[in-house]
């Protein structure tokens, strides 16, 4: 039985076609895929994101408890809402999760962890929290707490909430990037409004109480925004570079092959699950993107061959920005932005660029005048 968010009804009631999208029952477009990829670069896109889920972390010891649980240090969040991007590593240096986290205050944290990884984050984090003897309690915003996710993304973004939202307006305004606030609202309660997303466009994501979630929902519709799928949703973060748990990396995959070493804090003196094990490894790949120099199809698992040995995709598209097939992939050390390689496909060996994520950020491609 797949699980359902809030806003399955009204998904149907706008005749999306659904998918199976690691159990959760989603929508994958509402039509013309590329017109809501589109939508997104050019106007405003909706999407239902509920099936993430936020897990509020209290109590006196919360921050030592981030600070060794993660790999990135919450030690850098001095301002209130301010956010930070990191991967949750097993003992081997494995990604079991790439996260989200807010500092409220120095006792009141929200996380934001992959829907399809919910359950395992949630028993590693509470495991970990009594093998240390820590005092924080974990509260995920699911059962009798259930809240909605609705992200909504592109550069009218801020200007389409603001019409369905227009309380919220002067307490956004000037909220910077990659920070949250929780802001009361009459007609909604208390709204988590957060100026995060996945796909290298400016927006909002807002975290709300599920019973106002479609209410919402239908008011940024009335507002003008364009409900978007997971289709345009992959092919728009591949475009900006980021990465998706479960296809880019996971529980074999070390951070530091995936790109992610920037949100690795390896300088400093602070210990945390993985630490020893990445620092034994090093890196041992290089992440980085392609693009195909002929027509065809790149897809993740393709074979990837460069003077260097060889490599594969981890993510590919057709990218609808710049109409051509792009791809992320995990080459051999030495490989570096402007180098050529070859692409397997369908037994012919094709020709393709070596490039440095994002592809596109902003509307615009990454290096155009």
């Amino acid at each position: 039985m797949l699980k359902t968010t809030v806003l399955n009804a009204a998904h149907r009631a706008l005749h999306a076609r659904m998918v199976d999208f690691g159990g959760w029952e989603m929508p994958v477009n509402y039509g013309s895929q590329i017109g809501e990829h589109h939508a997104v670069r050019r106007d405003v896109g909706v999407f239902d994101v509920s099936h993430m889920c936020a897990v509020d972390a209290t109590g006196a010891d919360v921050k030592a408890f981030l600070r060794r649980l993660i790999a990135n240090d919450v030690d850098k969040l001095k301002t209130p809402g301010k956010a930070l991007y990191s991967a949750m590593l097993n003992e081997s240096g494995g990604v079991m999760d790439d996260l989200i986290v807010y500092r409220l205050d120095d006792t009141d944290y929200r996380i934001v962890i992959n829907a399809g990884t919910t359950d395992k984050d949630l028993a590693w984090m509470s495991a970990r929290l009594k093998d240390w003897r820590l005092t924080a309690a974990l509260t995920p915003l699911k059962g009798e707490r259930e809240a909605g996710m609705i992200a909504v993304q592109g550069p009218n973004a801020r200007k389409k909430v603001w019409a369905a939202l227009p309380e919220i307006q002067n307490a956004t305004q000037n909220l910077p990037p990659f920070f949250g606030a929780r802001i009361p609202v009459s007609a909604y309660g208390e709204l988590f409004i957060a100026t995060t997303g996945y796909t290298g466009e400016d927006g909002f994501e807002i975290t709300l109480s599920a019973a106002q979630t479609e209410k919402l929902w239908n008011a940024l519709l009335a507002a003008g925004v364009a409900p978007c799928g997971l289709g345009a949703r992959d092919t728009l973060r591949l475009e900006a570079g980021m990465n998706l748990y479960g296809q880019d990396m996971d529980e074999r995959v070390s951070p530091l092959d995936a790109g992610l070493a920037w949100c690795v804090d390896l300088a400093s003196d602070r210990d945390f699950v993985g630490k020893s094990a990445l620092l034994a490894q090093g890196q041992r790949h290089v992440f980085l993107g392609l693009k195909l120099l002929e027509k065809g199809v790149l897809r993740a698992r393709q074979k990837v061959r460069a003077l260097q040995g060889e490599g594969e995709i981890t993510s590919g598209t057709f990218s609808p920005t710049l109409e051509v097939a792009i791809a992320l992939a995990r080459l051999p050390l030495g490989v570096v932005a402007g180098d050529r390689a070859e692409v397997e496909i369908r037994g012919k060996w094709l020709p393709a660029e070596v490039v440095k994520p994002p592809f596109v950020r902003n509307g615009k491609a990454v290096g155009a005048k």
